[in-house]
């Protein structure tokens, strides 16, 4: 286990800013009033999920690699990460779905039905917390993995 104590630290801290993400878009509205601009406005959180990766490669770079990592070392420190983001996501969701915005999917439920946009089974079986369980474990792993790859190139040091 402390062969990946930087990629469990940096999993937590991944894991502590989506939950603050969550209480960030509950608090804009972007569960209840606002939530036809949800979909859209939570993919700045992109932005942070990169940012987390790369402060977590270079963290990597420093402190095992002695400042030097290939491109294989980082993207496999990354990957590491991805599967522990991937554990610690359920845990993510169901605090999400029952602490910090419990009402979202009675509210995006009734959203995608008054706009027509799914059918109650349909948004019933996708807006759930099982669904949403599912979808960020497997989110995390592919959206992980690229990143990794990604940020790997530019945090590699010969």
């Amino acid at each position: 286990m402390s062969k990946f104590r930087i990629e469990i630290k940096w999993g937590i801290i991944f894991t502590a800013a989506t939950l603050l993400w969550m209480v960030l878009e509950k608090s804009l509205g972007w569960h209840d009033t606002l939530i036809g601009k949800h979909a859209i406005y939570t993919n700045f959180f992109a932005l942070i999920a990169i940012t987390v990766y790369v402060l977590a490669l270079l963290d990597k770079r420093k402190q095992e690699y002695n400042g030097k990592m290939t491109w294989k070392q980082g993207f496999v420190s990354g990957i590491i990460l991805s599967v522990i983001v991937a554990l610690l996501s359920p845990f993510a969701q169901y605090i999400t779905h029952t602490m910090i915005s419990p009402d979202y999917f009675a509210n995006i439920i009734a959203y995608v039905i008054e706009s027509g946009k799914m059918s109650q089974e349909a948004a019933e079986n996708y807006f759930s917390l099982n669904s949403y369980i599912l979808q960020s474990v497997f989110g995390a792993l592919t959206m992980g993995i690229v990143t990794s790859a990604i940020v790997a190139i530019f945090v590699k040091k010969q």
